[in-house]
């Protein structure tokens, strides 16, 4: 019973008593027309970073957990890939390094709180190696990356973070062919160990491709849940179109 008003208009309901669950190595993905409030479901989750007058409830293995922020979010094992990683996702004026182990700064500093930076070199080389990061070394700009590189080092920074739960939101919008095929190897894999990993995407053909089960979205609400065998573009379209003002 997921609700969530939008921040500045407070009389206006953006996500509306929404209710879904995700399974431990499963890929779920949100499907709907731009402006369905699925990106709002995935940031009001992650910490209250979207939204006021939040109310429902996040249970995670069986018992309810309660974000108020992001650190809290972070800390109980979730982690939310923007959809505009230029703005919200990177630092661009920095190095990958530094984008790599942002969001857990924790694992590389001694109990004084100061950084050890031979560690922090080790952890970035290691993802850059895993995760195939096309660079000159992990000390390039990552404004000097190309969409796909610059994906990845958003992937390798919540990935560093150790979730339980990967929340995707559009993980290949703006990305060539062989960056995409790329990411989809690294949400497989993630699957594969036990992750559960949420996957928000305007592209049909990638939910349909990638995901165990598809939820659809329009209007706030979830108006249809598909399991992969009943998963097409005409019972997606349905969905939203028997669900829609219009009809």
């Amino acid at each position: 019973n997921w609700n969530v008003f939008h921040p500045v208009n407070e009389g206006q309901k953006v996500v509306k008593d929404v209710n879904f669950n995700v399974r431990r190595g499963e890929i779920v993905g949100f499907s709907g027309l731009m402006g369905a409030g699925r990106t709002e479901l995935a940031m009001s989750i992650f910490g209250k970073s979207y939204g006021k007058n939040i109310t429902g409830t996040v249970i995670k293995d069986g018992k309810e957990v309660v974000f108020k922020n992001v650190k809290q979010a972070i800390d109980n094992g979730l982690a939310y890939v923007t959809e505009d990683r230029k703005q919200a996702g990177l630092n661009l004026i920095d190095n990958i390094k530094r984008n790599i182990t942002l969001a857990n700064l924790e694992k590389i500093s001694n109990k004084f709180g100061v950084n050890d930076e031979n560690k922090e070199i080790q952890i970035a080389e290691d993802f850059r190696k895993k995760l195939n990061i096309k660079s000159s070394s992990i000390l390039q700009r990552t404004v000097n990356l190309s969409g796909g590189n610059q994906q990845k080092v958003v992937l390798s920074k919540w990935i560093f973070t150790e979730p339980d739960i990967l929340i995707l939101d559009e993980p290949t919008r703006g990305i060539d062919v062989g960056a995409k095929y790329e990411i989809y190897t690294i949400i497989n894999k993630l699957a594969d160990e036990g992750k559960s990993v949420i996957v928000i995407s305007s592209e049909l053909p990638e939910v349909l491709g990638m995901c165990d089960r598809v939820y659809v979205m329009n209007e706030g609400r979830i108006v249809g849940e598909l399991d992969r065998k009943d998963a097409s573009q005409e019972s997606i379209m349905k969905c939203i179109m028997k669900n829609g003002r219009e009809v």
